[in-house]
């Protein structure tokens, strides 16, 4: 598809480019980190090897990606109709070039939505000609300073705009994914963002790291940035105790006085889900926060397709049977599947059956059998965090590029 002259549209400001710079990336008066203006969505040949997969390196954008690629992939297996249940999985996951535009641009419109509260939608999309000029107070990174805004109050249109420009959004080297978070944060609202952050003045949404802040994952999933993973509403603090002080007026010594300490409300996941999260941070799993460890909201969702954090590391856990999540027995064994944007593929069987009840089944001693030395993988101890004591058996050789 060929790019379009980009039509309408209102252009930013200087105020609204410093303080989106600002909230996404911390400043504007430095340039943001180079990868997310030269890495667009793209995916692999339709006639190769996953071709419902997203390719992209392994930056800060990949963790933004996977939340795309789970949406795409919950697409292919449940919500492209009519679907004939008799379809094995690996057909499931062909689509053609056109199939895949498809789906790219509805996950996209999507998400957007959701995060707009199914009443609006902003989509950022850049100009030829500057608007705002480099000056000590904003550098420029020829994308900011050139957006025009779009805003949408209906889901179709959305989407007709989406199909329209998609080319700017999968142009590779390209800003798509720079262009697609702009969408996301203007959509949420500078305001709403940093309520979500829940963070002291100046905080942003980027972090160090190597593939993308949690912050981003939770915006896209469930449409607030949320740093926190638990169920609900949490208050930290404690209402029924306080410090008592007071003044001495004349010699101004501390006397006594009362400090009350008010429960401060911590903002988690409000809902459950299309789309699922794990987490598994590895040797720091222990030190982390009970806030910080998804609860059964994002462990649980709409449909079995999770996103994955595993030491840092994005990638996506599916299955294609719906009723995995609503009938306990569907747990007992069953596949699961684990993608990652780097083209990386893994298959394997999960059994929480038990010893006693024939869970030691092994099966194909070459290809299914159960790895006594990758027990306590990084890939197990994610999935561990759902299934407990489930036994893992992988199917064939664990990839090369499957490394934490």
């Amino acid at each position: 598809m060929a790019k379009l002259k980009i039509v309408g549209g209102r252009p930013i400001t200087m105020d609204e480019a410093i303080e989106l710079r600002q909230t996404v990336f911390g400043s504007a008066a430095s340039p943001p980190r180079g990868e997310w203006t030269r890495t667009g969505f793209t995916f692999g040949p339709a006639n190769q090897e996953y071709p419902y997969g997203l390719r992209t390196p392994r930056n800060a954008t990949r963790g933004m990606q996977s939340v795309l690629q789970a949406h795409i992939i919950k697409q292919f297996i449940f919500d492209n109709k009519p679907r004939d249940k008799s379809v094995p999985l690996e057909e499931l996951l062909k689509p053609t070039e056109a199939e895949q535009a498809l789906s790219l641009y509805t996950a996209m419109s999507d998400i957007l939505w959701n995060i707009g509260e199914k009443s609006k939608a902003i989509v950022a999309l850049p100009g030829e000609a500057s608007h705002i000029p480099h000056s000590h107070v904003y550098f420029q990174d020829n994308v900011t300073e050139k957006l025009y805004f779009f805003e949408f109050t209906k889901l179709d249109d959305l989407q007709i705009f989406m199909k329209r420009y998609l080319p700017y959004f999968t142009e590779n080297p390209g800003p798509g994914t720079l262009l697609y978070l702009y969408s996301a944060v203007l959509t949420r609202g500078m305001e709403n963002m940093r309520n979500d952050l829940d963070a002291p003045k100046g905080a942003h949404l980027m972090g160090p790291h190597e593939e993308g802040s949690l912050n981003v994952i939770t915006l896209l999933l469930t449409g607030r940035a949320t740093p926190y993973l638990h169920n609900g509403v949490v208050y930290v603090g404690d209402e029924d105790h306080y410090v008592s002080m007071r003044w001495n007026c004349q010699d101004h010594r501390l006397l006594m006085c009362s400090i009350f300490l008010q429960a401060v409300p911590q903002f988690g996941i409000l809902s459950r889900g299309a789309i699922g999260l794990l987490v598994w941070e590895g040797e720091n799993e222990a030190m982390r926060s009970a806030s910080r460890m998804p609860g059964s909201r994002l462990k649980t969702p709409a449909t079995p397709v999770w996103v994955s954090c595993c030491c840092g590391h994005y990638g996506v856990l599916f299955n294609s049977n719906r009723e995995l999540l609503r009938n306990y027995h569907a747990e007992k064994r069953f596949e699961l599947h684990y993608y990652t944007c780097a083209g990386c593929y893994l298959s394997m069987t999960v059994d929480n059956r038990g010893q006693d009840e024939g869970g030691g089944d092994t099966g194909d001693q070459e290809g299914d059998r159960k790895r006594d030395d990758m027990v306590s993988t990084p890939l197990e101890r994610l999935i561990h965090t759902k299934w407990m004591d489930a036994k893992i058996t992988y199917h064939g050789a664990l990839p090369a590029s499957l490394n934490f």
